[in-house]
């Protein structure tokens, strides 16, 4: 008989994570951090000497997120803050690669994400109002990404990301610095997060 395939991950703190069947005990904050940090999105195809990794994009898409609800709850801004953290373990694939792999990628995002969730005093699932106000901020999010750093063209991110509002991204700008100051970034705003969180 053949042996199951190993399905945990061990992380640097130590934790051994259980990608088919995680738990809220083996998700710490400085692992999700570290791993968002050196995630790099568009595939790193991106302009800069370092990549724009997901911790900076999650840093962006909370404080998009704030602009859209001004008056939510810190959970929900929490939550928008972590809205890609299951990609710490399983990497960020662009849409087209999402599509071709099938809804298995799908499935083991939302189980990663009801654990984080969780782990943080979040229900499992998001409310989907919350939820489409997160991913608003996203297509925002990705939209400025792609005319600022990615090599779209105004007209060309429109047409995948929808042209947001300019009240959404006035003075937003994207700088890229090394994954250790993201990290740290993203560390201390879940910080502050939970400390208003009540």
């Amino acid at each position: 008989m053949a042996k199951a395939p190993r399905a945990w991950q061990r992380m640097l703190s130590g934790r051994r994570l259980d990608l088919l069947d995680p738990t809220p005990m083996d998700i710490e904050i400085e692992d999700i951090a570290h791993g968002l940090a050196f995630v790099a999105r568009w595939n790193g195809q991106t302009r800069g000497d370092f990549p724009y990794s997901v911790a900076e994009h999650s840093l962006l898409v909370e404080e998009i997120f704030r602009r859209i609800a001004p008056n939510a709850p810190v959970k929900w801004q929490l939550a928008a803050l972590l809205h890609d953290a299951p990609e710490y373990v399983i990497g960020d694939m662009i849409s087209p690669v999402k599509a071709a792999v099938g809804p298995g990628y799908g499935a083991l995002d939302e189980r990663l994400a009801a654990a984080v969730h969780l782990r943080f005093g979040l229900p499992a699932v998001i409310p989907a109002t919350i939820k489409r106000q997160i991913k608003k901020a996203d297509k925002v999010s990705a939209w400025l990404e792609a005319v600022q750093i990615a090599g779209f063209s105004d007209q060309e991110a429109s047409k995948f990301f929808g042209k947001p509002d300019e009240t959404l991204i006035r003075h937003l700008q994207i700088i890229l610095r090394p994954p250790v100051e993201t990290r740290a970034a993203f560390t201390a705003r879940h910080s502050e997060l939970l400390e208003n969180l009540g």
